[in-house]
């Protein structure tokens, strides 16, 4: 039976699903795809097939207060709230090396999800080795309208990939995989409500119209496949994991202990119900 990790996005909200893949990783469990979103890739996802626990929690915290990491000047001056170069070069290649190789080597299909902003639709990408090529789908995979700017790669214009499907766990069902795990990032019961700036992406994204219209849309589509999501758990077929409660972290983050603390409710998630996933697995 094909197994996948499905990994929602949420920003800083990521650092808890880190918590959690990071107790899966050094539990030794293994997937054959993983699906990650924003945050989902590339945090949580892209450091569980390069087998590296622990890695995402010690880049934040070393680089939380680092204008180059995350900053308003950065977003002023590059267009990038999340400096590019820096978070997606200078880090993985010289500060905190991402494990390439490993990558490369682990068998587990890789996919990040991406926002096509001339269709409005979900992309999803197939990234096998983790190298520069890759690393820019991933950094599509999270930038965030307004905050990023768009990343043409190979053809297309992408943003986020949340606008479009923030949680795909249909399309890991459409692969084939029967058996899914899935890590959210907000607590059960959470409702996703209308974007307060859809005025404002109306006039800095009117080059992108199907794109503003996929945003309009996009909370009714994220609870709806919240509410799909809950009847796939109740027939037993998807296990999901998620917050005991909302994060108290915001989706840009410079306190160090909010950083450590929603990581450590990953962890503390994790461990609470790693053996009731080795049995869901198992089965």
């Amino acid at each position: 039976m094909k197994t996948a990790l499905v990994l929602e996005g949420g920003a800083m909200r990521g650092l808890f699903s880190c918590g959690v893949t990071d107790v899966m990783n050094e539990a030794g469990m293994t997937f054959d795809a993983i699906l990650g979103v924003s945050a989902g890739a590339v945090f949580s996802g892209c450091n569980y097939k390069s087998h590296q626990p622990g890695r995402v929690l010690r880049y934040n915290l070393r680089f939380c207060k680092d204008p180059r990491f995350c900053s308003l000047r950065s977003w002023a001056k590059t267009g990038d709230l999340y400096g590019a170069d820096f978070c997606y070069r200078a880090i993985p290649d010289e500060l905190d090396p991402f494990d390439h190789e490993t990558f490369a080597a682990d068998p587990t299909d890789f996919y990040v999800v991406c926002t096509d902003a001339v269709t409005g639709r979900p992309v999803y990408r197939l990234c096998p080795k983790g190298d520069a090529h890759d690393l820019i789908w991933m950094r599509a995979s999270a930038s965030m309208p307004l905050a990023s700017r768009v990343v043409e790669v190979d053809g297309y214009h992408l943003l986020d990939g949340g606008v479009s499907d923030s949680i795909p766990i249909r399309k890991a069902l459409a692969l084939g995989y029967e058996r899914c795990v899935v890590v959210l990032t907000q607590p059960l019961g959470y409702v996703k409500k209308k974007n307060s700036l859809l005025p404002l992406m109306r006039l800095a994204l009117k080059r992108y119209p199907a794109l503003v219209d996929t945003m309009a849309k996009r909370q009714d589509v994220y609870n709806e496949t919240v509410a799909f999501l809950r009847a796939k758990e109740r027939e037993g077929t998807v296990f999901v994991l998620r917050p005991e409660e909302a994060l108290a972290i915001g989706k840009v983050e410079h306190d160090p202990e909010k950083i450590q603390a929603a990581y450590d409710a990953g962890r503390q998630v994790g461990t609470k119900r790693l053996a009731a996933l080795r049995d869901f697995l198992k089965d």
